[in-house]
């Protein structure tokens, strides 16, 4: 397969998923009716959750001059602002490209070097990692029994445990390979996971490694509570305990990486997890298509707003390079 043909999958395939599950989505709940849960939200939580969600998106982009600082780049606040609505405008159109398109701002108008830039975004996506599994662990300690429960129920005890012994011993396997190997694979493997491991440590290393943890803990704060407090706009879904809107958050986290900005997925992954706990589908995908539309807008206002100021923010900057 060329090289061009990958690359148009890769593009294409997310956004075709997208409009499936759009049009799937849309095929299981009337428009009136999802008009109708839309007219009568109590937008005051929408409205919440929107600015909690800017508030994560600001903490970020002040987080990212922490781990440029030590490369000797002291960057601007309103262009990594302006880059991090960027990123999350550009994701929509192509998945990943975003963090390319991030990186790309920083050289052009901070004349920080487009290898170093990407390099702390990635050790930025390592952080949030981290944080997905503590909250991945957070919740199935706050549900451990009916999780259990749920797998007992679904499937065979004796089968998930030759299941798990089958995939530790896979994986002992490939580790093994990779450590001898001098394959083309096995190289690459090497270095993207020596990549982790060296952007990880580069956190600890930092000199405001703390202020750094703090705002890491801050933005998923905010995340979680944006999905949580948006939850209070229907009627249907403001009771629900907080353990099952982390599952949910967890599923629609998830799908974001599936589709262009989560378009489709985002409603769809609410609704499998909701179901698990009896939520009947009709407030859930509304639910969904409410969260999603509102942080959407925000990031198209935002990220458009971004993208027409960056350069007369940096008119002066541009002037003097010319």
């Amino acid at each position: 397969m060329s090289i061009k043909t990958k690359r148009t999958l890769k593009i294409a395939l997310p956004l075709l998923l997208g409009i499936f599950l759009v049009w799937y989505s849309l095929s299981q709940i009337s428009v009136n009716t999802l008009l109708k849960y839309f007219k009568n939200a109590h937008y005051y939580w929408v409205f919440l959750g929107v600015f909690l969600g800017f508030l994560s998106h600001l903490s970020r982009a002040y987080r990212w001059r922490f781990q440029l600082e030590p490369l000797g780049y002291n960057i601007k606040l309103g262009n990594s602002i302006m880059a991090v609505f960027t990123t999350y405008l550009i994701n929509y159109t192509i998945p990943r490209a975003g963090e390319v398109a991030r990186a790309s701002i920083l050289t052009n108008y901070e004349n920080v070097p487009f290898e170093k830039a990407f390099g702390t975004i990635v050790a930025e996506r390592i952080a949030d990692m981290f944080m997905m599994l503590v909250i991945i662990s957070l919740t199935l300690c706050m549900e451990f029994q009916f999780i259990y429960s749920f797998l007992i129920e679904k499937f065979n005890p004796v089968k998930i445990l030759l299941a798990l012994v089958f995939l530790l011993f896979v994986g002992f396997l490939l580790v093994s390979f990779i450590k001898k190997s001098s394959s083309k694979i096995a190289l690459k493997i090497k270095t993207f996971l020596t990549g982790i491991i060296a952007g990880t440590l580069s956190i600890f290393k930092m000199k405001k490694k703390w202020a750094f943890l703090c705002h890491t803990l801050f933005i998923w704060s905010m995340y979680v509570l944006m999905f949580y407090v948006t939850s209070f706009a229907i009627e249907e879904t403001n009771s629900i305990s907080f353990s099952t809107i982390l599952i949910g958050f967890i599923a629609a986290s998830f799908s974001i990486a599936a589709t262009n900005g989560g378009i489709g997925s985002y409603p769809e992954a609410i609704v499998l997890a909701f179901l698990l706990f009896n939520i009947p589908e009709e407030p859930s995908r509304a639910f969904g298509w409410i969260m999603w539309s509102s942080q959407t807008l925000m990031v198209v206002l935002l990220g458009g707003l971004s993208l027409f100021l960056l350069p007369i923010f940096n008119r002066k900057k541009t002037t003097i390079n010319k």
